[in-house]
């Protein structure tokens, strides 16, 4: 197959870490040509999508002390060619969040891709109507209590009933601009204030979970099946658990009460074309659904000794065979 992959620059990734390139490494491992592009790189010419794409070479990370290793010079990148999309077996959309204007004007032109030549992941529709925050509202039966509101007296009264809570902005991405809320906080209507905007910009609030001390656990999901998990535990005086604010990494299993709430999540994840999905749970509830460029590859082969990144890609021969 031939695979293209857009995301960041690459020199920014990092290897060891990083999921986009744990399925880049393994599609090149299982025979697949992997090329790679950016939303700048995108073009409509004759109603078709294009993109000047680029072939990757990958030297795959090893496991060394409990850790993966990467050599210096880890990829190697050829000579650009525009391409039409469809010439592709699959495109992965793999630009880390915020959803900016440019990222939804790429869903526009890769929503010209027809499905049935390329198959887009995830599908360009789902990314605009999953808002990584607002999505998870659908399911709001294995939420905790959530309020969405900019209006100041209205957070104060759900924060005074609950005596502590979240609060989230929509577009926020690896824990930046969350905070921990109390009602007796002299900075609670400044708080309130900056992060609304004035009163401008609706911000979501939920319910503090003190289990998230215990750490707050990634389910990766591929086409609606739950895959593995890693748990994020907060570290020092930091409440957050993201691996992007220094949460702690360890091995963890998947309860029958987080099987209950993909088995509910993963057909509406499936309708709507978003085949590889991390959820958040905290304490039995569901906190997020991450569909943009959800992590968490890395750690889970680490701790497991699987390879979940093959795993994506023998889904994506089942789907292109079929």
């Amino acid at each position: 197959m031939k695979l293209a992959f857009i995301l960041d620059p690459i020199a920014q990734l990092d290897p060891g870490h990083d999921s986009t390139v744990a399925i880049m490494e393994a599609a090149q491992i299982l025979g697949h040509e992997v090329w790679v592009t950016e939303i700048h790189q995108l073009s409509v010419v004759d109603g078709q999508a294009w993109a000047k794409l680029r072939p990757l070479e990958l030297v795959p990370v090893q496991l060394d002390s409990h850790n993966w290793r990467s050599v210096p010079e880890w990829f190697s990148l050829g000579e650009s060619e525009w391409l039409n999309l469809e010439t592709m077996d699959a495109v992965f959309m793999r630009k880390d969040p915020p959803v900016t204007v440019p990222y939804l004007y790429a869903t526009y032109i890769l929503e010209l891709v027809n499905p049935q030549k390329t198959l887009v992941m995830n599908a360009p529709q789902g990314l605009r109507e999953a808002n990584e925050k607002m999505y998870t509202l659908q399911f709001y039966g294995v939420m905790p209590e959530t309020l969405v509101s900019q209006d100041k007296a209205q957070i104060r009264e759900f924060v005074e009933k609950h005596q502590s809570a979240i609060l989230k902005p929509l577009g926020g991405k690896a824990g930046e601009g969350i905070l921990f809320l109390e009602p007796g906080d002299r900075n609670f209507n400044s708080i309130i204030e900056v992060s609304t905007r004035q009163g401008q910009e609706p911000v979501m609030i939920q319910r503090f979970l003190p289990e998230a001390k215990l750490g707050d656990k990634r389910i990766i999901v591929l086409d609606g099946v739950p895959i593995g998990a890693i748990n994020r535990v907060p570290t020092g005086q930091e409440f957050r658990g993201n691996m992007a604010v220094g949460g702690r990494v360890e091995k963890t299993e998947i309860t029958p009460r987080e099987l209950e709430i993909c088995a509910q999540v993963g057909p509406k994840l499936k309708q709507d074309g978003l085949y590889f999905v991390g959820l958040d749970v905290i304490g039995g509830y569901l906190t997020e659904v991450n569909v943009t460029s959800p992590t968490g590859i890395r750690e889970v082969d680490r701790l497991n000794d699987v390879r979940l990144g093959q795993q994506v890609i023998r889904w994506l021969e089942t789907q292109r065979r079929s």
